[in-house]
């Protein structure tokens, strides 16, 4: 493909610039520049900028790294981004604002305790290749509206994309606030060697690892994304049809490069054969000419990755249902589906991260539980298809970083809904406001006033007993619980009940006698008429 634009090749940044980098964005935290809202505000505003002014440039860098088309670069990575930066930018003066805290005691109140966000201070953002752009600028904006200084360090596997990043950065952020920094593994070592006051790392698990064994060692709090083997669901209740689309669009969306998509889909065994009929026909309609000559169809990120895919095919024991075509030269594997019968096949005891996928029938839901408790405890996804009693059950007895009833990987691909795993999966999470708490130090202040002695004089020596003893009459909370944890019901229970219509929560009793009201004055007004 010739170039339209002129994307330098890959160039590692030195050992001593990145220690610099890292000293510079250290420095300008300790300023206070960053902690200016106004001041985050429009550096996410021209982060905006860098990607909607270089989107033919970054269209060019995901073709070249991993073939991806127009439709998904623009809809996965640029409209993403630029969605996140304006909501962020939109919210981050509401968000930052001091919060009061809730059910202060009365004789507390003077001492105002509000909590504040802060920042942490520098963060580090090591990224992920199958979605270069959306994976390393979206944890980087919720650093920047949190007030944070940042190092990100782009995956040198789609090392085009790196070098648009390390150029959105250059001309578009403040140099002493955002640095990128490009490297292989010795220039993420060397990075890892130096203190940050946060660190996020989205990959897989093995070097998930490595990085939070190093971020131990100086205490240093972290967010990682990894993925698992994420179980799908399709019960016979399920709109078989339905199930068999949504999961071949999340196993064909970056050529299955997700960590988010499924590793294998559960299928109860009268309608497997329905399943697997109706995913031949999607593969079909998907790409009529084959994944090879499709124009929409990614290429696998790299030789090394595409052979342990392929290795994975070579070892089941399965039998493939669906696909099974790949093409080494142009490192394209097409959509394909495996037939297993244990937990043990190649096919689900390893992440695929790719267009490959098992099947195994079930007979019972219970069953189809255990084996996903088994393969995966705490996957990043789960997708379930079937009765809501089925999916209630599931969602109870299974657990995942997010999941999604009735499609694929939703609960994570909005701006607004966190991306986050889950044990083994990963911890902590971000995205819209939940990037902006997760860069956030939530602070608690509180600005005590002279004359609040009068009323906290019992605190100072000599203690005097018969303070504590009225403080503790007009203060101490009274368990409205007998001693095996029932809740008494004595009057003041039921003055309660009455009051608030047996409602749990200050919205729910308001909705019930906002409903009950009009009904009551309906009555009233109809015996008026009567009368």
């Amino acid at each position: 493909m010739a170039s339209k634009f002129d994307i330098p090749a890959y160039a590692p940044t030195s050992l001593d610039e990145i220690t610099t980098n890292i000293e510079t964005v250290r420095r300008t935290f300790r300023t206070n520049k960053t902690k200016d809202v106004d001041f985050r505000v429009q550096q996410i505003r021209r982060l905006y900028w860098a990607v909607a002014d270089n989107a033919a440039l970054i269209e060019e860098a995901l073709m070249k790294d991993l073939n991806k088309c127009q439709f998904e670069a623009q809809l996965s990575e640029i409209d993403w981004i630029k969605n996140e930066a304006i909501y962020v930018a939109n919210n981050v003066h509401k968000w930052a604002k001091d919060k009061s805290v809730d059910d202060i005691p009365i004789q507390y109140w003077a001492m105002g305790p509000k909590m504040r966000s802060e920042p942490f201070g520098t963060i580090l953002i090591i990224g992920a290749f199958n979605y270069p752009f959306q994976l390393n600028l979206a944890p980087l904006i919720g650093a920047m509206a949190a007030g944070n200084t940042v190092i990100l360090k782009p995956s040198e596997l789609s090392p085009h994309s790196a070098m648009v990043i390390k150029k959105l950065f250059d001309e578009y952020l403040d140099p002493d606030c955002y640095i990128c920094v490009n490297g292989n593994v010795d220039e993420t070592k060397h990075i890892l060697e130096h203190k940050f006051d946060k660190i996020v790392f989205t990959g897989g698990k093995g070097v998930g690892t490595i990085v939070a064994k190093k971020a131990a060692e100086t205490l240093t709090p972290y967010i990682l994304e990894l993925g698992g083997q994420n179980p799908s669901f399709v019960t016979k209740n399920a709109n078989v049809k339905l199930a068999a689309k949504r999961l071949m669009w999340q196993k064909t969306f970056n050529a299955g490069q997700i960590c988010l998509s499924h590793n294998y889909v559960l299928v109860e065994r009268p309608v497997l054969h329905e399943f697997i009929a109706e995913i031949n026909k999607l593969h079909a309609k998907f790409m009529p000419n084959g994944a090879d000559k499709s124009p929409d169809w990614s290429r696998i990120v790299n030789i090394n990755h595409f052979k342990r895919i392929k290795r994975m095919l070579d070892n089941t024991k399965g039998k493939i249902v669906m696909g099974g075509n790949m093409w080494e030269d142009k490192l394209i594997i097409e959509p394909t589906a495996v037939l297993v019968d244990s937990i043990d096949d190649s096919m689900m005891a390893e992440e695929s991260f790719g267009p490959i996928w098992s099947i195994m029938p079930f007979d019972k839901l219970d069953d189809a539980i255990d084996i996903a408790n088994k393969v995966d405890p705490t996957p990043l996804s789960l997708t379930t298809f079937g009765s809501d009693a089925e999916n209630e059950r599931v969602l109870l007895n299974v657990t995942s970083g997010g999941a999604t009833i009735n499609d694929g990987f939703w609960h994570a691909a909005m701006n607004q809904t966190p991306i986050g795993g889950i044990g083994s999966s990963g911890q902590g999470n971000y995205h819209g406001a939940f990037s902006f708490k997760a860069f956030s130090h939530e602070r608690i202040i509180c600005k005590v006033p002279n004359w609040v002695d009068i009323v906290l004089k019992l605190r100072y020596m000599p203690y005097d007993m018969r303070e504590l003893a009225r403080t503790q009459a007009l203060t101490s909370l009274k368990p409205n619980f007998d001693r095996n944890g029932n809740p008494k019901k004595g009057l003041f229970y039921w003055i309660g009940m009455l009051f608030t219509l047996g409602g749990r929560s200050k919205k729910s009793s308001i909705l019930r006698w906002g409903f009950l009201l009009p009904v009551l004055v309906y009555l009233f007004q109809l015996r008026q008429a009567k009368l």
